[in-house]
């Protein structure tokens, strides 16, 4: 059956489907030999030679891999300063994955990487309101109205936020722990809506997406979703099954303490050694958003 190249990319798990767009008008695709840079254009993987760069396109079995990226970590698979990276806590010779989305630097938490790119696209697509949800330690102790102003939704240099559910976990002498859940996922999103209340944010961490909890997953550490979970999440966005084995874990010893695990769990866990090897101008695949 006959597919759209750009679907047929991310079904590869090579790119989400905007850079497979973009790697097809910068002809790196071709299509039973020739080069092919119409974004409309469509192959049958079963009876075309489809190939990136050269390298035959075959579909892989769809991964989805939850992370607890720590503090200090870029979310991307390289970085041009020599920043550290979640590359540096993926296992050593696991299949290309990608990020699905952003935390922030200083952000930590629940991010789930995937091969599967329309899933990706689908998870960070508005159409979807996929619920995110975080533990926010904020500067000062929010009144009702600053809470109310975060619910109803607050102004922003792009726009006034969405209604957001905001629950008060914790009052602490000088701050407060908020459980905050939002449905956008726009740009460091959390820390500029608690900024316009006037109550900074001192620490980020995404405990949810979707239907997926991070639970007690120590921080720099992996696991590999189960198939229900992947079911679970390709429902919540109008998928329907696919094969997607639970595959291994990164943890050894699930970790007693809470989703808000010391840096120390991280610092204990070694690090691959793998150098990037992901092809050309695919590496930072996925949204430029994070919380």
């Amino acid at each position: 059956m006959e597919e759209r190249l750009q679907k047929l990319l991310a079904r590869a798990g090579l790119a989400s489907r905007r850079a497979a767009e973009q790697l097809i008008a910068a002809g790196r695709v071709t299509v039973n030999g020739r080069t092919v840079s119409e974004l409309g254009a469509k192959a049958d993987p079963r009876r075309d030679d489809v190939r990136l760069d050269g390298e035959p396109v075959r579909a892989s079995r769809a991964r989805v891999l939850l992370l607890h990226k720590p503090v200090g970590v870029v979310t991307t698979l390289a970085d041009p300063d020599g920043r550290p990276t979640i590359r540096d806590y993926l296992p050593a010779g696991h299949e290309r994955v990608f990020p699905v989305g952003r935390l922030d630097f200083h952000s930590s938490g629940l991010l789930l990487l995937t091969n599967d790119g329309e899933l990706a696209a689908r998870l960070l697509h508005p159409r979807w309101r996929i619920a995110r949800t975080y533990r926010v330690k904020v500067s000062g102790r929010p009144s009702e109205a600053a809470l109310g102003r975060l619910r109803r939704g607050v102004k922003l240099d792009d726009g006034v936020s969405g209604p957001a559910q905001v629950d008060v976990e914790r009052l602490l002498p000088a701050k407060a722990w908020l459980r905050i859940t939002v449905r956008e996922g726009r740009r460091r999103e959390i820390r500029r809506m608690c900024d316009a209340v006037g109550h900074p944010v001192e620490r980020l961490v995404r405990v949810r997406f979707g239907p997926i909890e991070l639970g007690r997953l120590p921080p720099g550490r992996w696991r590999a979703l189960g198939d229900a979970e992947t079911a679970a999440l390709r429902a919540a966005v109008g998928l329907g099954a696919r094969g997607a084995g639970a595959g291994g874990s990164g943890e050894t010893k699930r970790s007693r303490a809470s989703g808000l695990t010391s840096r120390a769990a991280a610092d204990s866990h070694p690090r691959s050694s793998r150098k990037p090897a992901a092809m050309r101008g695919v590496e930072q695949s996925g949204s430029s958003r994070g919380s």
